[in-house]
C-alpha cells in the first residue's frame, strides 16, 4: 500500500514538473513571437537568446521565483511593429510597460487573458482601431494608460467593472460616445473624467455616464 501511495506522489510530482516546465516554455514562446514582431533599432533586446531555455535572464524581463515572467518593461526604446496576440499567454504578467515607441497597429484582445496584470501602459504609440472589451477581464488592473495614440470608437462597457483600477489615462485619441457605468467613473483625479468633460487637453468627444 505504501508502495503505491509513493507512486501516486512521485506522479503528481512528475505532472506538477512537466505543468510547470510548459508554462515557461510558453512564457518564452511569447516574447520570441514579441521579438520577431518588432523592430528595435536601439538593440533593446540584443540578450533575448532564444536558444536559452530560461527568459528571466533577458533585459527588461523579470521574473518571479517560479521563474515565471512578471514584468516586460521595454518603454523609450523606439520599438515599432504590431503587438502579436501570444502576449495574451504570458497569464502571470503583472506589468506590461510599452509606452513611448512607436509602436501601431491594434491592441490584441488575447491581452485580457493576462488574468494577473496590474499595470498596462501603451501610451505614447500609434495604437489604432478599438480599445478590446476583453481588456474588462482584467480585475487586478490598478494603472490603465492608452493615452496618445490613434484609438477609435467607444470606450468597452467592460471596463467599468474593474474594482480595482486607480488611475486611467486614455487622453489625446479619437474617442467618441458614452462613458462606461461602474467604478472606473469614481476614479479621483484620473485623466478620464478630464475626457469626460472635454477637457481642451483631449481630442476625446465622450458625451458623459451611460
Amino acid at each position: 500500500m505504501a508502495d503505491i501511495v509513493n507512486f501516486g506522489f512521485l506522479l503528481l510530482f512528475c505532472f506538477g514538473s512537466l505543468v510547470v516546465k510548459a508554462s515557461r516554455s510558453g512564457d518564452m514562446n511569447a516574447l520570441a513571437a514579441f521579438h520577431q514582431g518588432v523592430s528595435d533599432p536601439q538593440n533593446a533586446m540584443k540578450s533575448w537568446d532564444t536558444s536559452l531555455y530560461d527568459p528571466c535572464t533577458w533585459f527588461h524581463v523579470t521574473c518571479d521565483n517560479d521563474n515565471r515572467v512578471i514584468r516586460l518593461d521595454l518603454f523609450r526604446y523606439g520599438l515599432s511593429g504590431h503587438l502579436v496576440p501570444q502576449l495574451g499567454n504570458l497569464d502571470r504578467l503583472q506589468y506590461l510597460n510599452l509606452n513611448d515607441n512607436n509602436l501601431d497597429g491594434p491592441i490584441p484582445q488575447e491581452l485580457g487573458n493576462m488574468s494577473n496584470l496590474k499595470s498596462l501602459n501603451l501610451n505614447g504609440n500609434r495604437f489604432s482601431g478599438r480599445i478590446p472589451p476583453s481588456l474588462g477581464k482584467l480585475h487586478l488592473l490598478f494603472f490603465f494608460r492608452l493615452n496618445n495614440n490613434k484609438l477609435t470608437g467607444p470606450i468597452p462597457g467592460e471596463l467599468g467593472g474593474i474594482p480595482t483600477l486607480r488611475v486611467v489615462d486614455v487622453s489625446s485619441n479619437n474617442l467618441c460616445g458614452p462613458v462606461p457605468r461602474g467604478d472606473i467613473t469614481t476614479i479621483q483625479g484620473s485623466t478620464y473624467l478630464a475626457n469626460e468633460a472635454r477637457d481642451q487637453d483631449s481630442t476625446n468627444n465622450l458625451d458623459g455616464k451611460d
